[in-house]
């Protein structure tokens, strides 16, 4: 660890993800007490990924403190690679958000109190100053995080579901009757369907999704998926690390004891990210995909979630829950040639 000081504004920088218990329970507090707080912007993500997909990249984790010694601000960076081209072999440097990259995280950026996130961007701007810096998949709520110099590049439809108002609200009438059949063709066929909270799953269960997954996306045509056998070093950390209320949570579907679908995503506070699915083809015109998103709604909103996230895709059937969506932005503000190679392979994709 180097720099600062209880109540300053120079940061601590600590660049092993072996944080002290007291800074990763402040972090997820940051994250938990923010209504726009994010799963991927705390530290079971980031540490996790750090250690498995982001193994031996350079980081930091900048944190400022209050006068009681408490963290009021994290800001967790990475140095990386970008690939000007996915058919060429130049890359880039950049500066970026640790945790972000493989793995797809969504609705990044700091773990900040409102009062200290000018700080964290005036510090941000310092430190990136001679270096390329990368944003991806930025919330809205830290719009004011980029440099002066910063462009937006990218932007990714992340939407998501109000469930204060009850389950049964979601959609349309014809909608909602739809998904009751479902489940009644379902239950016919021997299906029915379990919720396991954080700390209720085995890390196997990994595996079932993953079978399930390739098994959908073969049936489906739908090419390859980034959601491979090479991620679940990070997803196994995940669930062991997870705590009540608050890390990986599943929606099984069973018949007998046969796995037949997997929902899988992260609970805290009052919110769950829904992450990856995978079911049997099988049950396709039993519209069993649709039915595990159903049940994983209602049993979320049984447990006191007010907001279902289906982060990243605009997938037609996100919007028949009545989902809206919030747009994540990715901000580029390139230096040198390298820099200039990202700024215009953007463009191009932008133009296209």
């Amino acid at each position: 660890m180097t720099g600062g000081r209880a109540g300053g504004a120079v940061p601590e920088i600590h660049r092993t993800p072996e944080l002290g218990g007291e800074l990763v329970h402040d972090w997820r507090e940051l994250v938990a007490g923010d209504p726009d707080g994010s799963w991927f912007a705390g530290p079971d993500w980031v540490l996790a990924w750090w250690r498995t997909l982001g193994a031996g990249q350079p980081g930091e984790v900048a944190v400022w403190r209050g006068p009681d010694g408490r963290a009021e601000a994290v800001l967790p960076l990475g140095t990386a690679r970008l690939r000007v081209h996915r058919r060429a072999p130049v890359e880039v440097p950049v500066l970026t958000l640790l945790g972000t990259g493989p793995g797809a995280a969504d609705h990044c950026g700091p773990a900040a109190r409102p009062h200290r996130r000018a700080e964290v961007a005036a510090w941000l701007a310092d430190r990136a100053r001679r270096e390329t810096l990368w944003l991806p998949n930025l919330d809205p709520a830290h719009a004011g995080l980029p440099p002066a110099g910063a462009r937006p590049v990218a932007r990714t439809a992340c939407p998501r579901a109000d469930l204060a108002a009850g389950p049964d609200r979601l959609g349309s009438r014809d909608f909602r009757a739809a998904n009751r059949r479902a489940h009644r063709r379902l239950a016919a066929a021997g299906i029915d369907f379990h919720w396991l909270p954080p700390t209720a799953a085995r890390p196997d269960l990994l595996d079932d999704l993953l079978r399930l997954h390739r098994l959908r996306r073969a049936a489906a045509a739908g090419g390859a998926s980034s959601f491979g056998a090479d991620r679940l070093p990070l997803h196994r950390l995940l669930v062991q690390g997870s705590a009540p209320g608050c890390g990986p949570a599943f929606q099984l579907a069973r018949r007998g004891d046969e796995v037949v679908g997997v929902l899988y995503g992260f609970r805290w506070a009052d919110r769950f990210a829904y992450y990856q699915t995978g079911w049997d083809p099988r049950f396709a015109a039993d519209s069993l995909g649709t039915a595990l998103v159903d049940a994983a709604i209602r049993a979320c909103a049984a447990e006191g979630v007010r907001t279902f996230d289906f982060l990243r895709g605009a997938e037609p059937y996100k919007y028949r829950f009545g989902a809206v969506d919030r747009t994540d932005t990715g901000w580029l503000r390139p230096r040198g040639p390298g820099g200039a190679l990202l700024g215009l392979k953007h463009r191009l994709a932008n133009e296209g």
